[in-house]
């Protein structure tokens, strides 16, 4: 279970994320109704068809990139999305800053800014830091509550003070 850390709260997230399985293809995967994180083979194959969906019902779109995948490969689309949402497993390094920096210094990204996957609590400072605002990180399984760390934003000189939750 995930929960949504968004600007320092958890709130309800109200996005599905769209994983392809083996049987589907870019082309043929059943894309739910609702706002949508699409992966970036889906957006690639059915631009057209997701834009066409916002239109006609105000479904907002999304995107969400592997870690390996690099930016630049929508850099002409990121003002179709409402979410851009980068995949993280527990080997990606300084990934991170580089597609955050990207996104929103060279594309001028200003929409929400999420990271998902495998997310080490104790980089979620500076991933907000580089520009994430928001974190799907897993629920402790012990309390179903959890910020397991954000940042105090009392102060905007501050740096992030996280607190670390047992578990």
């Amino acid at each position: 279970m995930f929960i949504l850390i968004k600007n320092g709260h958890i709130e309800p997230d109200e996005w599905r994320t769209l994983s392809l399985a083996e049987s589907d293809t870019p082309q043929t995967v059943r894309i739910p109704v609702g706002p949508v994180l699409v992966p970036l083979p889906v957006w690639q194959a059915r631009r057209a068809e997701l834009i066409y969906r916002e239109y006609e019902h105000g479904w907002p779109i999304g995107i969400w990139l592997e870690a390996e995948e690099g930016p630049e490969a929508i850099e002409k689309d990121v003002d179709d999305f409402s979410v851009i949402a980068v995949k993280f497993d527990k080997f990606a390094a300084l990934k991170d800053h580089t597609t955050a920096h990207l996104l929103r210094e060279k594309y001028g990204y200003k929409g929400e800014l999420r990271a998902i996957g495998d997310l080490d609590g104790d980089r979620l400072a500076y991933r907000h830091q580089v520009g994430f605002d928001s974190f799907a990180v897993h629920a402790n399984p012990k309390t179903a509550t959890t910020p397991p760390y954000w940042p105090d934003h009392t102060t905007k000189q501050s740096a992030p003070r996280f607190a670390a939750v047992s578990g």
